[in-house]
């Protein structure tokens, strides 16, 4: 293969389908284990006591479903499809089979371990045969006998049992806002400050991110946040993410969005001291700014150092790209560490010297025009910084009549910035909110809400930035 086939744009792949190099969400047993993982040619999972090469996932649809087959080479990933059976024939025999169940209960049965006749030494000499999970799990129904007397319930959950612990699935997700939020918040909520996937919604929604918006991000919440808002954009406006002091914020999980290069153009960071003043506080300054800055104000200098600077090695980088992704996927209970990329493999689609990295430096003439125009909108999700504070210092950099929205665990610290921001006359239609949700079970005859979910999500402040040149904006001491 040329290297002009090798350096294809990302923009031109399918985003349904995986391709070599791409990250992935594989949900193993409906749930019981989340892992984001990068697909390469030597990329393999553990799943139970087996390990699994990833390589048969490259090229699949997002959605596909796998399960782990053994077979003289090994255990492998073997794709699996649903079955092409009428849906109304199938509902009209689970009714039935609903109707009958009303006649059956347990109990009469006692769990005294003498209902299974398999013995272990039979599965082992059955896995020895070569025999599938999905014939050990029949053959461990046909010889309970117990089964058939258990409610139709009760089979499918015994049905379900054996086959996560002999034949387990994994099902090919897309990594997006809403699988990565709910992926981090199930396992390590902490990496994510607690951010709930309905609070991050109602972030962007409060905060009217919409296309070509220039939205204003204090992200200490691994990254999420801003891979939320490049995602909603679209490859339109810019997501500027700022920082205090000489240290940015981490944002490895941006990595994981598979974002292409137009996307990853618009991600930029900067620290808070290059918005220095003038601040946007004159009264003549107009309400509503058209933003007119191309995209080539911020990719010039990075699209020239691209040029002039060869490209380095992976053995030569800091901290390569598979070790960045390597770091998203701990939280997620990832046991195999995936292979490093090799920039040299003739299928990958973006040659790594190539791609666009997200989070470069704003350049001079963008942070300019920023100061000039003011940011469409601000989303703060800083859980280590007091709010009042952060929000004395930007909300003075967005425009006149744009929306704001401040994600904190607590209460008392928007408490206290809500009021001192009705006190010095910042800002209008200011209201704290505490969103709330429940999961639902959704099934025949047993339609009910989840036994486990999480009963808090944070608070979020809201509101609009008006003009107040009346009053100067002081510390409280609250």
């Amino acid at each position: 293969m040329t290297e002009t086939s090798m350096q294809i744009d990302s923009s031109s792949q399918n985003p349904r389908i995986t391709w070599e190099g791409c990250s992935v969400l594989l949900d193993i047993n409906d749930g019981d284990r989340l892992v984001f993982a990068r697909l390469n040619a030597g990329s393999t999972l553990k799943i139970g006591d087996k390990k699994c090469s990833l390589q048969p996932l490259i090229g699949c649809p997002f959605g596909s479903m796998f399960q782990v087959e053994v077979a003289q080479k090994g255990p492998h990933l073997c794709r699996i499809f649903a079955a092409d059976a009428d849906d109304q024939t199938a509902l009209l025999q689970e009714k039935e089979e609903i109707q009958q169940n009303e006649l059956k209960d347990n109990r009469a049965l006692v769990d005294d371990n003498t209902a299974q006749t398999l013995s272990f030494e039979d599965i082992n000499a059955m896995k020895r045969e070569g025999a599938a999970g999905c014939q050990i799990v029949d053959a461990l129904i046909a010889n309970s006998s117990t089964y058939m007397t258990k409610t139709a319930f009760s089979q499918e959950k015994y049905k379900l049992k054996k086959q996560k612990k002999y034949a387990p699935k994994v099902l090919l997700r897309r990594p997006f806002t809403r699988s990565i939020s709910e992926a981090y918040f199930k396992k390590y909520p902490a990496r994510v400050g607690f951010l709930r996937m309905d609070v991050l919604s109602l972030l962007l929604s409060m905060a009217n991110v919409s296309a070509y918006s220039d939205v204003l991000v204090v992200d200490m919440v691994g990254g999420i946040l801003t891979g939320a808002v490049a995602e909603r954009l679209g490859g339109t406006g810019h997501v500027c993410n700022t920082y205090f002091g000489v240290t940015p914020y981490p944002m490895e999980i941006v990595r994981i969005f598979n974002f292409n290069n137009e996307i990853c153009r618009r991600i930029v960071r900067f620290p808070f001291s290059d918005l220095s003043l003038p601040e946007i506080n004159d009264p003549g300054h107009s309400e509503v700014v058209e933003n007119t800055m191309s995209t080539e104000m911020l990719s010039n200098s990075d699209e020239a150092a691209l040029s002039t600077t060869p490209a380095p090695s992976s053995g030569s980088l800091p901290k390569s790209e598979e070790q960045i992704i390597q770091q998203a996927e701990d939280p997620v209970n990832n046991e195999e560490p995936a292979p490093s990329i090799d920039e040299n493999s003739a299928s990958l689609v973006v040659n790594a010297g190539k791609s666009q990295q997200p989070g470069k430096k704003a350049t001079k003439e963008a942070i300019t025009c920023w100061k000039q125009n003011g940011f469409s909108s601000l989303i703060i999700a800083a859980p280590d910084l007091d709010p009042w504070t952060v929000v004395q210092e930007l909300l003075p950099r967005l425009s006149y009549s744009a929306p704001f929205a401040i994600y904190h665990q607590y209460l008392q610290p928007l408490a206290s910035c809500m009021h001192n921001l009705q006190t010095a006359r910042m800002a209008i239609g200011l209201q704290i909110s505490e969103p709330w949700l429940r999961e639902y079970q959704v099934l025949p005859s047993r339609t009910h809400p989840c036994m486990q979910m999480s009963g808090f999500g944070g608070y979020i402040l809201n509101g609009i930035r008006i003009c107040n040149n009346e009053v100067s904006i002081k510390p409280s001491s609250v």
